[in-house]
């Protein structure tokens, strides 16, 4: 960046924007738990390609999910996974504004090396960087690692807690400092370089009761599923009233999966393809019973509809149709009072091009995301 030159603002603190971000295409297949040959290539190439594309457009993040061991199945769902602070380094070395997300378990990452890591992203970013903080939840990775996952959330969220305070002083504090709390104890630690304009934006997804006292309190965005929005509009409403009371805002993302297609009819046609006749069904459900079992990430009296979406996106919310009836869908979603969606397609690279061409004129014109030519 030359001298003079106006750093980018990282598009996660944008107003009166809705924010749309690309979800899990540092993993094999993305989010479609699906057989079909077409399914998503997780390349460091297929990646970087799709990055550059999303920044031209004026997408506004990246978002990686962090996974260890795959879902089993025919396809052994999330086999492979580019690691998300390396990743998330090649990639804001690769664009020019949009931000792109870190996910890092606070369980398998020692504190005072994440600080250091997300700021030297951020300053390979100039300040596009930023962290999403995953508690922990997925008992095969920690047995992996061979860890103990406690039982309780009081005990993830009260380490994840001490977890963030360290992280949060090291890129505040300039000089040394000692830590002695319950889990780390630490001897004349510090940080430099810091982030670039302060604490990034910060991304939890939290289910249960502690997990969203835990969000509220420390980050900027929480992640939560969009299953019902009657049901999503009152839950947002209570989230941003429980914020409200620690005297901070925070936002809430939610995660979606897109089926583009120039006719309803082909969108519903390929839809029943890849996520019915084509499914991992295996996969599916190891996914929702680790699920069910270790997190509260999904409403559990919804399980049959969770599960048809499981196959489709993850458990997202459908966008299946023309580009109109997605427009609607993403409507739909900030007029229940979400800040903004991720996107996942079958193959990111090869659909993203129409919903670029088509879904984002139709948004822009409904006055809920800044035409690109304004976006910092």
């Amino acid at each position: 960046m030359s001298a003079g030159e106006v750093r980018p603002r990282n598009r996660m603190f944008l107003e009166n924007h809705f924010k749309l971000g690309i979800f899990s295409a540092n993993c094999s297949s993305g989010m479609a738990v699906t057989k079909v040959p077409e399914r998503w290539v997780n390349s460091w190439e297929n990646n970087l390609r799709l990055a550059q594309m999303c920044d031209s457009a004026g997408l506004d993040f990246m978002l990686p999910i962090a996974r260890w061991i795959g879902y089993g199945g025919e396809t052994d769902f999330h086999h492979s996974v580019l690691e998300t602070v390396t990743w998330a380094a090649g990639l804001l070395a690769g664009t020019e504004r949009i931000s792109v997300i870190a996910t890092m378990h606070t369980a398998f990452n020692h504190p005072v090396v994440v600080a250091k890591q997300i700021a030297t992203i951020d300053q390979i970013g100039a300040g596009r960087a930023g962290l999403n903080i995953v508690a922990g939840w997925n008992k095969p990775e920690y047995d992996a690692m061979g860890l103990d996952l406690p039982d309780d959330h009081e005990t993830r969220y009260g380490y994840a807690q001490e977890w963030f305070d360290i992280v949060r002083k090291l890129w505040r504090e300039k000089n040394r400092f000692d830590w002695d709390g319950k889990y780390f104890h630490l001897k004349g630690v510090h940080s430099d370089p810091k982030p670039v304009n302060g604490t990034p934006p910060i991304i939890n997804a939290a289910g249960s009761k502690q997990g969203r006292e835990f969000a509220t309190r420390n980050a900027n965005f929480l992640f939560t599923p969009a299953i019902d929005l009657a049901r999503s509009k009152a839950e947002l409403a209570e989230l941003k009233e429980q914020a409200a009371h620690q005297g901070r805002e925070v936002d809430v993302l939610t995660f979606s999966y897109v089926v583009c297609r120039p006719t309803r009819e082909e969108a519903e046609q390929y839809h029943r393809r890849y996520a019915d006749e084509q499914a991992d069904w295996a996969a599916v459900d190891n996914l929702v019973r680790l699920q069910f079992a270790h997190a509260q990430s999904f409403p559990h009296d919804l399980l049959k509809l969770i599960r048809d979406r499981m196959a489709a996106g993850h458990g997202g919310f459908p966008l299946v149709g023309t580009p109109q009836d997605v427009a609607e869908g993403i409507l739909k979603l900030h007029a229940a009072g979400f800040g903004g969606t991720t996107l996942a397609f079958v193959n990111y690279a090869d659909e993203f091009p129409y919903f670029r061409d088509t879904v984002l004129p139709l948004l822009e014109e409904a006055g809920i995301r800044l035409p690109n030519r304004e976006l910092g």
